[in-house]
């Protein structure tokens, strides 16, 4: 949280349930992956589920410790692999993107968002004001009479002045292309890192939509 009240538990602090003692010998010879998405279209985490019925053998290879799957804050272990989704456009992406790069082996941007910024960047040509006074201010789908009004509260992440690609913020190990890449060539990066091979994406499997 990039704005914690004084005396606020956050939810990563609360008391876990302790995982179950089967369930967590299944996972303790798994590759341990984590993943996360900032500001984007979540189309690159919907590719992830492209991958269909080859997930079910790959599950038995990774456990996702931190996923945009699940309400988990924080990386609870160290993990192999990071999967970073989206540009970052706001204090609590930076907060998040170093806490991943701090807890990761290796970092890897999915999509063009997470890249080099992609369709967010697009509020990189004019002043962050300027997109404020056009979304709140004076937008033309306000209700007529209300009051206007840019949201401003310390629950709310702080926009950054531009969106950055992650490897302006922090090291990022490898790049998958694409809006959003395809099932294939996130699977390709798996079997991979799986199998100990250099990564390797063929440019049959590329997108540089």
């Amino acid at each position: 949280m990039s704005h914690a009240v004084k005396n606020e538990t956050a939810s990563h602090q609360l008391r876990a349930t302790p995982l179950d003692p089967v369930l967590a010998a299944g996972r303790a010879g798994k590759i341990k992956v984590a993943t996360i998405g900032f500001c984007g279209c979540w189309g690159c985490t919907l590719s992830f589920l492209d991958l269909d019925e080859r997930l079910l053998p790959l599950f038995e290879k990774i456990t996702l410790l931190r996923s945009s799957y699940t309400d988990i804050k924080r990386i609870p272990e160290r993990c192999a692999v990071g999967f970073i989704e989206g540009g970052v456009a706001n204090e609590e992406n930076i907060e998040t993107l170093e806490h991943f790069r701090d807890n990761c082996d290796v970092l890897i941007s999915v999509g063009a968002c997470a890249v080099w910024g992609g369709v967010p960047a697009m509020r990189n040509v004019v002043e962050l004001k300027d997109c404020l006074e056009v979304a709140y201010s004076s937008s033309v789908t306000s209700p007529v009479g209300a009051r206007r009004v840019i949201p401003f509260h310390p629950d709310i992440p702080r926009l950054t002045n531009k969106v950055y690609p992650c490897h302006e913020v922090v090291k990022m190990d490898y790049f998958i292309p694409g809006c959003p890449p395809s099932g294939d060539a996130i699977f390709k990066v798996f079997d991979d890192l799986l199998n100990g091979r250099p990564f390797n994406l063929p440019s049959t499997i590329n997108r540089y939509e």
